[in-house]
């Protein structure tokens, strides 16, 4: 049985919700022209990670809250080392 409040429930949302929307993204960037400026829009993906550590917070799911910052941080470091790279 998989218990509610659990680092690795919050590890696995912190990290499904920021690659659903890079997808969207990705996709996004291709169809409109403007967008081709992908720097905030990738900021905005890892960022969406605020809402649910709102959340769990006010549900006092301390536990989950804290493993999706541990993965908001995995999602930002893999940022910055992408935008190093280029």
């Amino acid at each position: 049985m998989l218990k509610r409040d659990n680092v690795w429930l919050g590890a696995v949302l912190g990290l499904v919700l920021p690659a659903i929307a890079y997808f969207f993204v990705e996709i996004l960037k291709k169809n409109v022209r403007v967008l081709e400026k992908d720097d905030l829009l990738y900021i905005g993906c890892v960022a969406l990670n605020l809402i649910l550590v709102r959340y769990y917070f006010k549900e006092y799911k301390e536990n989950t809250a804290r493993g999706i910052i541990g993965s908001t941080f995995i999602c930002a470091f893999i940022f910055f080392y992408h935008k190093i790279q280029q």
